[in-house]
């Protein structure tokens, strides 16, 4: 699945509130093995299939980027 279609596939999750289950479902919806939660630390490794999880103050999904 290539980032456009994750994107699609998740982007209706934008504006919810982000639990750390969302990791395990954006990981079943895509297929992605590294989901990394809002507030998380990762490794500053590229990897073009990691998918980020943005948020705000509010513990609100603001968005999605990968690498």
């Amino acid at each position: 699945m290539s980032n456009d279609e994750v994107l699609t596939c998740i982007g209706r999750l934008v504006g919810t509130r982000y639990v750390p289950t969302v990791k395990a479902y954006i990981s079943e919806l895509t297929g992605r093995q590294r989901v990394v939660g809002i507030g998380e630390m990762s490794t500053r490794e590229m990897d073009p299939q990691r998918v980020n999880i943005s948020g705000n103050e509010a513990g609100l999904i603001s968005g999605f980027h990968f690498g």
